[in-house]
């Protein structure tokens, strides 16, 4: 199976992608993403998020996304990859895509010298757990996400 970088003839896929995504997670009126969105944060002027799909061999159909974006350990000094979106289409599950695209944002971890492969999972999402950890992957499960966003964001940004 092939993975590769996200081009833009992709975007429209790879946007429904991302609403499948939002559905599997249980939020479909959450996710807002464009295709305009997206291509702006792929490809320009100063890309801040990137991205790799994974093709069925004999189709070129596009089974599953990655999009990621570098984090920063201060602590270490380095860079690494946070990887925002995991997805592969339902009729694709248990294919290999999704170890695939893991696969390959390991080895640009590797290439450019990145320490760390992140992401956060939901706590119920059992099926994506048991894939992670099969991977050697290991829960940070002292550390609480937080977030803020709309009204606290734009009270906080008010001084």
């Amino acid at each position: 199976m092939g993975v590769r970088e996200v081009r833009e003839g992709d975007l429209p896929e790879v946007v429904a992608m991302v609403y499948g995504l939002a559905e599997y997670e249980r939020a479909p009126d959450d996710c807002k993403l464009t295709v305009e969105q997206l291509r702006g944060a792929l490809f320009g002027p100063h890309p801040a998020l990137f991205g790799h799909v994974a093709e069925v061999p004999e189709t070129g159909e596009l089974a599953g996304m990655a999009l990621w974006f570098l984090n920063f350990s201060t602590w270490e000094g380095e860079h690494g990859i946070y990887l925002e979106d995991l997805f592969v289409r339902p009729e694709h599950r248990g294919g290999g895509y999704g170890k695939a695209l893991m696969v390959e944002l390991a080895r640009v971890c590797e290439r450019n010298g990145y320490r760390r492969l992140q992401w956060a999972v939901l706590d119920w999402n059992q099926p994506s757990i048991d894939f992670y950890r099969s991977l050697g992957a290991v829960p940070e499960d002292e550390w609480v996400g937080y977030r803020l966003t709309d009204d606290a964001l734009t009270e906080l940004a008010s001084g």
